[in-house]
């Protein structure tokens, strides 16, 4: 029997799925809660966990001996991304996983979003229901635009971004990205984060989808969003700390660039006086980007595949050191 210790706020919809999916094992309910933006604290409980599920205190992972497995409930893992964790993780042989296949679908779906938006002014439209209520159908149409034949550029290529271009291909669209370490055998053409500046210029979309860490901090910077193509539009999916908001306001105040989507932000939630908020052009969603329906039940469907695996593995071990 294996104990599984959890520390996500599951509706109990998605809890009665987990226990029925567990089986004979054990489930450790933590009473404190984490989740991508705030992290817990120490829990007595995760100390008798051979598996934990959610975000575990990194810290606390130091002086563990009993964990074999770790499943991150989100995408991203920057908080645990440090030289000394990996380095006692690796020493115990405690398996890393994370959830990019439950957020890859609405992640990508939500930057097809933004770049429809964009390229039809829905914006405008909205802004004017909300408003004056006039007919501007001339000046929405001369600024509306087909995605088709437009260029767009992916900064990072994950599971989001793979996503994202098999969305984008119908379209027609001139897809690039650029990502640390291309592998060769991607569906698009990946440039080395080298090849970035010679990049910007022929973009249309520049969507970022990178993740927070010191590499990635104010990834996108006065240089480079003044390399960007006059009448671009930026869009961020990946981490509010990737972009430098003050040059990207500068960018948008001058009117290089046409607009910005964004749904992730710097600080968390974005103070109602921020300058982003009355930024020309800059439309600003909540971090609900990941977010849908049936995220629980997805997030509890993902780990229980994977515990499956999990155990099979314990299982040939078992079979081979017999």
């Amino acid at each position: 029997m294996l104990k599984i210790w959890i520390n996500i706020p599951f509706p109990d919809s998605a809890l009665s799925r987990l226990r029925a999916g567990i089986g004979s094992n054990q489930l450790l309910i933590s009473n404190q809660v984490a989740n991508i933006l705030s992290a817990a604290g120490a829990d007595p409980l995760l100390a008798e966990a051979d598996i934990a599920f959610g975000q575990p205190d990194p810290e606390q992972l130091l002086s563990l001996t009993r964990l074999k497995w770790i499943q991150l409930s989100t995408a991203g893992y920057t908080r645990y991304d440090r030289p000394d964790l990996r380095e006692i993780l690796a020493r115990r042989s405690i398996l890393v996983t994370n959830s990019s296949s439950v957020f890859d679908e609405p992640c990508a779906e939500h930057a097809l979003a933004f770049m429809l938006a964009a390229a039809r002014d829905l914006p405008a439209a909205v802004a004017n229901q909300l408003g004056p209520r006039d007919w501007p159908q001339d000046d929405i149409r001369s600024r509306s635009r087909l995605l088709t034949g437009q260029s767009v550029l992916l900064l990072g290529f994950g599971a989001i971004g793979r996503r994202l271009a098999e969305l984008l291909h119908p379209l027609r669209m001139n897809i690039r990205a650029v990502r640390r370490t291309p592998r060769g055998e991607e569906p698009i053409p990946v440039h080395p984060i080298t090849d970035l500046e010679s990049l910007l210029p022929n973009a249309d979309h520049v969507v970022s989808i990178l993740p927070a860490g010191a590499s990635t901090n104010h990834f996108m910077n006065a240089e480079r969003f003044g390399l960007m193509k006059p009448g671009s539009v930026f869009h961020n999916i990946g981490r509010g700390t990737t972009v430098d908001q003050s040059a990207l306001i500068e960018s948008l105040t001058t009117g290089n660039l046409s607009a910005a989507y964004l749904d992730v932000t710097e600080p968390e939630p974005l103070p109602p006086g921020h300058p982003l908020w009355t930024a020309p052009n800059c439309f600003i969603t909540p971090h609900t980007a990941g977010g849908h329906a049936d995220e629980f039940e997805r997030t509890v469907d993902h780990f229980l595949e994977n515990l499956k695996r999990f155990q099979s593995s314990i299982a040939l071990k078992d079979q081979i050191f017999r």
